[in-house]
């Protein structure tokens, strides 16, 4: 098989493996069991259900049992109930850090919504926060926790707590601000639930101090829970491909088992049930994630993760969390506090990592982790450097093109060999006629003869390949690429270019490199490898600029690598 065979299979997977991403946004688009509804809001007020000896201030199937009951399996909700639902509420505590703007009800004393003040929703809208938590309209996702026992009554997210106060607010110099919720049990337990935010971050602690006035001992669990529903997502502007794939649902880390995605449909097949000492339990979408990580129990007690899914029927609601699976305990006229820590924010790479517990796996790069991470890690310490990371991509390509370059060159001598080659070549073929056999056996003692290396000739494509994969990925999975700029027309390197100059210019560059390789000797070859350029436009119309951006570049470098070295080769047969 010639090289230009091997260009244009290698050209073809290309094609294939856009035309796979396009199968899989299709795939991912498909409608879900909930839509969107543009019915006004209304509310259900949950049932009250008693379990055994456990007793709670309210209790109902989307509460998880006490370990110390024996938990059988419950069927969803079946209440019709609709779409556009918003969530029993009560009082509302307004927090507000320099960079988070949050809602907690008193009701359960859920942190039901969430806004990120630096992360605009859309680069034309500058002045309107993200909105990442949310307990109204049909995509509801929110964070509840609580306490679980028998003997006693339990707080859970349904419990009517009070607040001190309403709008709590970081003030200049205050590196902290906490939100106390009160609440106290007939027999004389009170609890006092305290949310804390950190300036300039995305970590929240929360916990759960216990004061024990009863007249018995106090023994209790702790659990914390993620609520989200499935919607269909709008598109996002990307034209023939829609939006790019990404992918939304639960995800869990444990020592064992490392980093695995529990998505909607894992979820409603089975409850997940998993033993574990550690790890971390989330809800996962494009650029952003809300998690939950339990810290370190006394005597090394562990957890148990579990998911559940709620009115089934009707609209489902998808429930990932954690309970702790030995009882904390309280005696008579002491206090105890449960802590536990949360993170809803961006999936930052650097504010992941501080977690130390492997959240910044939630930046998830695919089967390519290994090449995508060292790409971003480079380009993370160039954008430091030049502010931009539109330049960041130009000098991470150039980069690349360096570490590849004795391989590259040793390639692109083939190819100026093989097109010196091009006249003998084509009488040979007029020699031998129709006999392919005859004619591939001249022509491999050619090139045997002028050592020519008739594989050489797609090794640039082979090894652009994986990188280009990987950082597609980078630009699709990392939030710090999401709105960022590089020149003039470019505001978001994450995005299509909006006039489609970067597309036509890298399939004017795939032209020009066409031009400088040996032309195939089959017709139908020439006419297709003529076509690529405009194909490759095509379909690079709607991919992110800086993927776009990356391909120019490395394709200007590959030409003038390419043409210095056939120069360099003409010159020493001149003068031979």
């Amino acid at each position: 098989m010639d090289f230009q065979r091997l260009i244009l299979f290698g050209a073809l997977g290309m094609v294939l493996l856009l035309l796979w991403q396009a199968w899989l946004e299709h795939e991912s688009g498909q409608p879900s069991a909930i839509a969107t509804s543009t019915q006004p809001a209304q509310s259900v007020s949950p049932g009250l259900a008693q379990s055994g000896a456990a007793t709670s201030a309210t209790a109902t199937d989307d509460v998880p049992q006490a370990p110390t009951t024996r938990q059988q399996p419950e069927p969803g909700d079946t209440t019709a109930v609709p779409v556009n639902q918003t969530l029993p509420s009560a009082q509302r505590v307004v927090v507000e850090t320099d960079i988070v703007r949050a809602e907690i009800d008193t009701n359960g004393g859920d942190l039901r919504y969430l806004e990120l003040l630096t992360y605009p929703v859309a680069i034309d809208q500058p002045d309107e926060p993200f909105v990442l938590l949310n307990d109204s309209g049909a995509d509801l996702f929110l964070i509840q926790d609580g306490l679980l026992g028998s003997g006693h009554e339990f707080p859970n997210h349904h419990t009517p707590f009070s607040a001190r106060a309403t709008d709590v607010r970081l003030a200049p110099g205050e590196n902290s601000v906490s939100v106390d919720l009160d609440w106290t049990s007939t027999e004389g337990v009170s609890y006092r639930k305290t949310f804390t935010f950190h300036r300039n971050s995305y970590y929240i602690d929360v916990t759960f101090s216990v004061y024990n006035q009863s007249a018995s001992d106090w023994l209790g669990y702790q659990y914390q829970q993620i609520l989200r529903t499935q919607v269909v997502e709008k598109s996002s502007g990307l034209g023939f491909f829609g939006r790019l794939p990404s992918y939304k649902g639960g995800a869990i880390f444990t020592p064992e088992d490392k980093y695995e995605k529990i998505d909607f449909e894992d979820m409603s097949e089975a409850n997940l049930a998993r033993a574990t000492p550690s790890g971390w339990v989330a809800m996962l979408q494009h650029y952003f994630v809300g998690a939950l990580l339990p810290l370190p129990q006394e005597d090394n007690a562990g957890y148990e993760f579990y998911s559940n899914v709620t009115q089934r029927d009707s609209a489902p609601r998808y429930l990932i969390g954690y309970k702790t699976t030995h009882p904390a305990s309280v005696p008579v006229g002491a206090t105890k506090t449960l802590a536990t820590r949360m993170y809803v924010g961006p999936k930052e790479t650097q504010r992941l990592i501080k977690a130390d517990a492997k959240l910044e796996l939630t930046v998830d790069y695919g089967w390519l982790t290994p090449v995508s991470s060292p790409l971003f890690w480079i380009m993370t310490y160039i954008q430091r450097v030049v502010s931009n990371w539109g330049v960041s991509i130009i000098l991470l390509t150039l980069l690349v093109k360096l570490v590849f370059f004795p391989l590259s060159a040793a390639s692109y001598k083939s190819m100026a060999r093989m097109k010196k080659m091009q006249p003998r070549m084509k009488t040979l073929k007029e020699r031998f006629g129709d006999d392919k056999q005859k004619f591939q056996q001249a022509m491999m003692e050619i090139y045997k003869k002028e050592k020519i290396n008739p594989l050489g000739g797609c090794l640039p494509i082979v090894i652009q390949i994986p990188v280009f994969i990987a950082l597609y990925w980078v630009l699709l999975e990392s939030v710090e690429l999401r709105q960022a700029p590089f020149i003039l027309w470019i505001k978001d390197l994450s995005l299509q270019d909006p006039y489609y100059v970067l597309p036509v210019l890298m399939g004017a560059s795939m032209f020009g490199q066409q031009l400088l390789n040996p032309a195939p000797m089959d017709p139908m070859q020439q006419k297709i490898m003529m076509a690529l350029p405009l194909v490759f436009t095509v379909f690079f119309l709607w991919f992110p600029s800086g993927l776009v951006l990356y391909w120019l570049v490395n394709n200007v470098l590959s030409i003038t690598q390419q043409w210095v070295i056939t120069r360099k080769i003409q010159a020493a047969d001149s003068k031979a």
